[in-house]
């Protein structure tokens, strides 16, 4: 049975927040955040209702919550379960794959699926043939793609291989590069996008463009493909690697990715695109390059179009078709 623990407002507490008073109760051991995050998944209550991280208590108040849940919150299991899960594998050896990683599929776990991401198919096909550096969350992880970015993606089979990638990645001799397909035309066809990124205040994941020095430095490169109306294949290429970087760049110079519904796609929509369903942006890592950890061999990969997601694949086919007539 549920156990479920009370505690009762007194004068001491009034008018204090919700969340710093739950932090406070459990002395700090918690960070604020990770508090906030469960008032707002409704673990705690106050007179049995949900309610936000910025409510002041009043005296009597009654606040709830189920102790077994509030564990399994706060001390999940982190023992991941392998999935069999037939992987695109690219090229592999003993130090490390390159493996073309579907859409949506997570990278790696996290609080909202630990059991059917990229980690979990690799630690069945690899065992324990795999990079630890990050943890165990992140097991042969080096760098990461968004849910519903598709492509090509480099693993650590061992340490040695982790640490000298990552080197490569963070130095900018490894190259990585995207293709989208931007909503827009656009009247520079070569560019630089140089604009610092910070968390968007009310939403964990959606990045903003910064207009204060407290944003992370972020520089993407584009140049035009092949233009439709109203819609551009470009290719980017990273010198930083910040979350949703090209994602947030592309939507800040109005140019959102096709089918992108965090950043506003949808505003910038024509009116022949709405049947076209995708399952979000359009986005595909395509090339990739680098030296190898072991062999110093230069490495070098590209997808042709074929090994696109199918959502990429069917909406540049209706592009096509159309500008053919």
């Amino acid at each position: 049975m549920a156990e479920i623990q009370t505690i009762i407002i007194t004068n001491d507490d009034n008018k204090k927040r919700l969340d710093v008073f739950i932090v406070e109760y459990f002395k700090n051991k918690y960070p604020r955040a990770k508090i906030a995050s469960l008032i707002d998944d409704g673990v705690f209550l106050v007179n049995q209702k949900k309610q936000k991280n910025s409510y002041k208590l009043k005296i009597n108040d009654v606040i709830s919550f189920d102790e077994a849940n509030l564990n399994a919150f706060l001390n999940p299991s982190n023992e991941l379960i392998p999935w069999n899960f037939n992987l695109d594998i690219i090229y592999e050896d003993d130090d490390l794959a390159v493996i073309n990683k579907e859409k949506n599929i997570l990278t790696h776990p996290t609080k909202y699926d630990r059991e059917h991401t990229l980690v979990n198919a690799l630690l069945y096909r690899y065992q324990n043939n795999l990079s630890d550096i990050q943890g165990s969350d992140r097991l042969g992880i080096i760098h990461r793609l968004d849910k519903n970015t598709a492509g090509l993606i480099v693993i650590a089979k061992n340490n040695f291989s982790h640490v000298d990638l990552a080197k490569q990645i963070k130095e900018k001799t490894a190259k990585r590069k995207y293709l989208a397909l931007a909503l827009g035309n656009f009247n520079k066809k070569e560019g630089i996008i140089d604009k610092p990124l910070i968390h968007y205040l009310k939403n964990n994941v959606k990045m903003n463009v910064s207009d204060d020095d407290k944003g992370l430095k972020a520089i993407t490169h584009y140049k035009v493909i092949e233009e439709f109306k109203g819609v551009s294949l470009v290719e980017l290429e990273l010198k930083t690697g910040r979350t949703h970087q090209i994602r947030a760049h592309l939507a800040s110079i109005n140019h959102p990715i096709f089918g992108d519904s965090l950043y506003g796609a949808k505003s910038f929509m024509r009116n022949e695109f709405y049947n076209l369903k995708t399952n979000e942006q359009l986005l595909q890592s395509y090339y990739l390059s680098f030296i190898h950890p072991k062999t110093k061999e230069f490495m070098e990969f590209q997808l042709k179009e074929d090994k696109f997601s199918k959502d990429f694949i069917k909406v540049l086919n209706f592009l096509r078709s159309k500008n053919e007539h």
